[in-house]
């Protein structure tokens, strides 16, 4: 069952992470892409590449691309078909050798309804639940409604009350059919101070089985992670043990080949736990576990596909340090975490920060709305927790990005805050802990970033320059008023006055005084009323990022002359990120009140309810089911009451 080819059915992120491990071990790689992932990294770094035709769902497709390069081996990373039974097969069938667990193995769990079956006869402890929403009283509020198959947050709702039952069971079945073609749902207690724990299992096929610990993945918005670590600060040596334990035994029953995770929900004030669900792939947070173990899980995957055995056994397995992991997304916190899309003007890691970074995507890639926003994991390491912490945040903090809008604030203001630092990471720890969305930059840290740009745009001007080069843009030995150049940020106008003096020094604003230490293409070391700091800066046309000890700030360069303007209509109501109509709630003459739904958008197989904010009538519709919408565009005008 040896191989030296291996074709990656997936993109970006893992696509890279699989290709890195294989070319360790002397594997090569062929990738596939569609059109929008033809610039893509993961494309450059694999030694050969397949373009399909417009999807990376097409099974059929990926298998002939592999038998078209001779490869002998397919991954299919996570996401798309690495949870498809039928794939898995038809992969088998084509003579070809799958990374992964069986496909029976990934039928059983892929329906959530089966996988509790079965961990009920295998002992292990599963949440009360209905697949009959006329019994939903009988388990008692709040209720989750989820999908019976797939994942990744997709089809789940919480209930509070009776009255929002039905409406939560449409929204999840049509989110679940858009997403996996399966609109089955079900109903199990929701435990709203709880955990979700999960337990990294390995098995191979000579029938031995281990576990690697666990990692804790209760930071989620819209029921998705966006922080995972390993271990948990809620779990002990005992809990491990038990949890361990439950795994292995379902696992063993599953005769558990490849790299897999068993999840469980766990209650914060008693250590209950309950099985939730069985992850046959490759997790998205598996590099937590492998900071800790020392196991590269790709490795793993490989060598077990070869048919070789694991050569160790649980007691050979031990943990060393704490290690912390950050999603990356295009999405907007402050906008209840919609995804974002543009191109990225600015990209780049400080490599002088102690992290490693998993990703995708490189300055000037186009973010799109055709697949998943994350941009990139940032994985972090230290001999225990608060060093790992501290470790994250900073790289988050250094990292110089911007184009498109990003959760990076959000996740350092995350990692900074009191309660992640007591290790009270509940599933509820967004609603409690309460950290910014996003900068609020203004004032003095505003003005220095806008001085900053300026004085890098007199000194690019400098550069350009085919005469006098050596004169500083805006000096002058005439009484002639100062250069002026005004910035947009968000929707702020902010303005910098500048004029050089025979000293060297810059002139700004109101008597503050700048002096440039060194310019350069890529940033400027600047000294304000001695207050000294680099800032990187890279220019795309009329958008400058700016990077200093405030963040990343995206200005724009506006025109010195007015122009002509769309002007904005009243009451006009305009979609908040790109996406499709898939339930339009009102027409023209609906009475409508504060915080009844108006319009539902799908983006990237979610689900997006935009409310109105006050009582109105709806006056002109500019949009029908079905309808793509792009970002900004004017939907409904609402006459006010």
């Amino acid at each position: 069952m040896t191989y030296h080819k291996l074709l990656i059915a997936n993109r970006g992120e893992i696509a890279c992470r699989i290709i890195k491990t294989a070319h360790k071990m002397g594997i090569s790689c062929v990738a596939v892409y569609t059109d929008a992932d033809s610039e893509s990294p993961f494309v450059k770094l694999a030694d050969e590449a397949i373009k399909l035709s417009d999807t990376y769902l097409n099974g059929k497709e990926i298998i002939e691309a592999a038998i078209k390069t001779k490869a002998q081996a397919i991954h299919p990373g996570y996401g798309f078909l690495s949870e498809n039974s039928k794939f898995s097969r038809d992969v088998i069938k084509a003579g070809l050798i799958w990374v992964g667990p069986s496909s029976k193995v990934i039928t059983s769990m892929g329906d959530k309804l089966k996988a509790k079956d079965i961990a009920d006869k295998a002992g292990v402890p599963t949440l009360p639940m209905t697949t009959d929403p006329s019994k939903a009283n009988t388990i008692g509020y709040p209720l989750l409604i989820k999908a019976a198959a797939g994942g990744g947050g997709k089809g789940m709702r919480i209930v509070e009350s009776k009255k929002d039952l039905k409406d939560s069971i449409i929204g999840a079945q049509r989110e679940a059919k858009a997403g996996f073609g399966d609109d089955r749902i079900f109903i199990e207690r929701y435990v709203a101070t709880s955990r979700h724990i999960e337990i990294q299992i390995l098995g191979d096929s000579h029938g031995n089985i281990v576990h690697l610990g666990e990692r804790e993945c209760s930071i989620q918005r819209r029921h998705q992670k966006i922080i995972e670590e390993s271990p948990s600060p809620r779990v002990d040596s005992k809990m491990r043990a038990a949890m361990g334990d439950a795994a292995l035994k379902l696992a063993k029953k599953l005769k558990y080949e490849s790299a897999g995770t068993v999840e469980f929900l766990v209650d914060d004030k008693t250590g209950e736990f309950w099985f939730l669900e069985v992850n046959t792939r490759l997790q998205v947070e598996h590099p937590v576990t492998e900071e800790v173990t020392g196991k590269d899980l790709v490795y793993e995957q490989l060598r077990i596909s070869r048919g070789e055995d694991l050569g160790y056994s649980q007691e050979d397995i031990s943990w060393n340090g704490s290690s912390i992991e950050a999603r990356l997304y295009a999405e907007d916190p402050a906008n209840d975490f919609l995804p974002a899309t543009g191109t990225l003007i600015a990209y780049e890691v400080d490599e002088n920060i102690d992290a490693r970074w998993d990703t995708g995507v490189k300055q000037g890639s186009v973010i799109g709305t055709d697949f998943d926003p994350m941009l990139a994991k940032v994985i972090t390491k230290g001999k225990n927790r608060t060093d790992a912490t501290n470790k994250l945040a900073l790289a988050l903090q250094s990292l110089h990005i911007g184009g498109v809008t990003t959760n990076r604030d959000f996740l350092v203001e995350c990692l900074r805050s009191k309660d992640f630092y007591k290790g009270n990471t509940t599933s509820d720890f967004i609603n409690k802990a309460k950290p910014k969305r996003s900068i609020e930059l203004k004032g003095v840290e505003l003005e220095q970033a806008a001085i900053s740009a300026a004085l890098w745009i007199q000194g690019e001007n400098r550069k350009n320059s085919p005469i006098l080069k050596g004169i500083q843009s805006g000096w002058t030995n005439s009484r002639l008023p100062k250069q002026k150049i005004s910035f947009q940020f968000n929707s702020e106008k902010v303005s910098i006055s500048y004029k050089s003096n025979r000293e060297g020094l810059f002139e700004i604003n109101k008597g503050i005084t700048a002096k440039i230490i060194k310019w350069s293409k890529s940033g400027i070391d600047i000294e304000i009323e001695d207050k000294r700091f680099f800032s990187k800066v890279t220019r795309k046309d009329e958008k400058l990022v700016v990077h200093g000890p405030w963040g990343d700030i995206l200005f724009k360069i506006m025109p010195r002359f007015k122009s002509i303007g769309q002007e904005v209509q009243d009451g006009g109501l305009v979609a908040p990120m790109p996406g499709k109509v898939i339930d339009l709630k009102v027409k023209v003459g609906s009475k409508i009140k504060k915080g009844d739904t108006l319009v539902i958008l799908e983006a990237m197989k979610m689900e997006h309810t935009i409310k109105a904010i006050e009582d109105g009538v709806i006056d002109e519709l500019f949009i029908s089911d079905s309808d793509q919408v792009e970002n900004g565009a004017l939907l409904m005008v609402i006459k006010p009451k």
